[in-house]
């Protein structure tokens, strides 16, 4: 069984799927491991690391020659991978939704395309969750990034000079990220508080000290979809929620944003004018702003200033911490593999209920079921 990495293409992309400790793992399951030279430069990871662990370190086209697995943080050009092994795996972030072309390419070159985001958010899975683990990062970051470009204090002072008033952050969207934003952001001393469509997480919210913010006895306040992601708000409730954001978004310094729909744009949170009711100095980060954002006016990997606001927001929030995002990453990847391992074989073995979740190609077809039609 080969596994191979190569250094990633996207740009701006500094992450990698692989770790020197998970080379070791692999290499205990039997495994032989071949990285590319350079891949984890970015994520301050020298060759010498990988290969003190047991990985081979050579170039793209020996690292993928016979490879049976492939591993990656965002799924390469299947041109990159011609030397692999008939029906390889590839174990990567497709944004199947959105990159149907590429997914398209992946069967037609005969390739079997695992998508890590479509891993089911069940229990024994969870250690296998890469948007959990990456979100988790970047709401932290998006918290750090929103603090540094306020031009205050996050904590309250009291100071011999006089009282410096502590931040209002306010947190939209509590899954993994937001409970993140809402935690860091309590850490620095803010007063916090924090909505979400769901009602299941106002004491989510309360257990990490901040204060719900909720639209109350409206239709669509569940907002709670299949393996608990939000799904779309009614009209009625969308009303509502606008009307309290736009009375409490105007008395905030910071806003974090994190509202995402699975295969659909981003939801909007905020409006222009919700924007300009907020004070001069005050931050928004918008962290689905690579998904079409939500805040109006919001471009990735820009600082934009409107009103007096700055709205900022990255196309790759969690890899702007490449070394701590690659260690999670890499992890997600081997209890995936290894969680299969099957000691006969020499290899993994898929069960239906993830293995159905997270493929994307297979035999030179189009196999998802959440990608028909």
């Amino acid at each position: 069984m080969r596994i191979a990495v190569l250094k990633e293409r996207a740009a701006g992309e500094h992450r990698v799927a692989l770790t020197p400790e998970t080379v070791k793992k692999f290499a205990a399951l039997g495994a032989t491991v071949a990285v590319e030279h350079g891949a984890g430069a970015g994520a301050s990871i020298p060759d010498a690391a990988y290969a003190e662990a047991g990985a081979e370190v050579v170039s793209a086209a020996d690292a993928v020659a016979n490879a049976d697995i492939v591993m990656g943080v965002v799924a390469p050009d299947p041109a990159l991978l011609a030397g692999a092994r008939p029906g390889a795996w590839v174990a990567a972030t497709f944004d199947p939704f959105r990159n149907g072309a590429l997914v398209e390419s992946y069967a037609n070159a005969g390739l079997e395309a695992l998508s890590m985001e479509f891993m089911p958010r069940i229990t024994r899975a969870q250690s296998m969750d890469v948007l959990s683990s990456q979100s988790n990062l970047a709401g932290y970051k998006a918290v750090l990034t929103a603090a540094n470009e306020y031009g205050r204090a996050f904590p309250m002072m009291m100071t011999a000079a006089g009282t410096v008033q502590a931040a209002r952050v306010f947190v939209m969207g509590v899954g993994v990220a937001g409970l993140q934003a809402i935690a860091t952001a309590k850490r620095l001393g803010a007063q916090v508080s924090a909505t979400d469509v769901r009602s299941a997480t106002k004491e989510q919210i309360q257990s990490l000290g901040a204060k719900p913010v909720f639209v109350e006895e409206v239709a669509g306040i569940e907002g709670e979809g299949s393996g608990g992601y939000a799904t779309e708000m009614s009209e009625e409730y969308q009303a509502a929620q606008a009307k309290l954001v736009s009375e409490h978004i105007a008395k905030q310094d910071i806003v974090i944003t994190t509202a995402l729909i699975p295969g659909k744009p981003a939801p909007r949170l905020v409006s222009d004018a919700q924007v300009a009711s907020m004070k001069p100095g005050s931050v928004i980060f918008d962290l689905a702003v690579a998904q079409g954002g939500n805040v109006e006016g919001s471009r990735p990997d820009e600082v934009v200033e409107k009103h007096g606001v700055k709205i900022v927001g990255y196309s790759n929030t969690a890899g702007h911490l490449a070394a701590d995002a690659s260690a999670l990453y890499a992890r997600n990847l081997y209890n995936f593999l290894s969680a299969f391992w099957d000691a006969e074989a020499g290899k993994p073995v898929l069960d239906e209920e993830i293995g159905d979740a997270v493929r994307l190609t297979q035999g030179g077809k189009i196999v998802n079921e959440r990608l028909q039609g």
